[in-house]
């Protein structure tokens, strides 16, 4: 298997050398939002713990990790008023893993509307920072 690689963006990203829009984070997890999102709202959930993806990571990790999931999850969906949520996280080239940092991606969901395909299109900065803000509100609602 392939080692993990502390140069990826995501690790880079919990190291504070690139920004991002973080909606949550505790000593464990962080979340923000995807810069090319697949729809509104679009979150990525992702540990502190280095690991290259699922195959790789710690059970105690993924224990951690799955509440974090849930909780964003449960938060997008009011957040954005849509009618269901889409939890997806990838495995190594051939499933389309693209970031090598374990990640789970949450897209809020609306009925009869397609993901956006993954273009490499970057959303504007105003966009994020306001999705971001609607999920922080929801996280506080409870």
């Amino acid at each position: 298997m392939t080692s993990y690689d502390d140069a990826n963006i995501f690790a880079r990203i919990l190291r504070g050398e690139i920004p991002s829009h973080r909606v949550y984070e505790d000593a464990e997890t962080i979340a923000f939002m995807d810069v090319m999102p697949q729809g509104p709202g679009h979150l990525l959930v992702v540990p502190r713990a280095p690991s290259r993806n699922l195959l790789d990571a710690a059970p105690d990790t993924l224990a951690r990790l799955m509440p974090v999931v849930q909780k964003l999850a449960r938060a997008a969906k009011v957040a954005f008023a849509a009618d269901g949520v889409t939890v997806m996280q990838f495995n190594e080239p051939a499933s389309g893993q693209t970031v090598f940092h374990l990640h789970v991606h949450i897209i809020p969901r609306f009925a009869g509307e397609p993901l956006h395909p993954h273009s490499g299109t970057m959303e504007k900065p105003e966009i994020l920072a306001e999705h971001a803000e609607r999920v922080r509100a929801a996280l506080a609602a409870g």
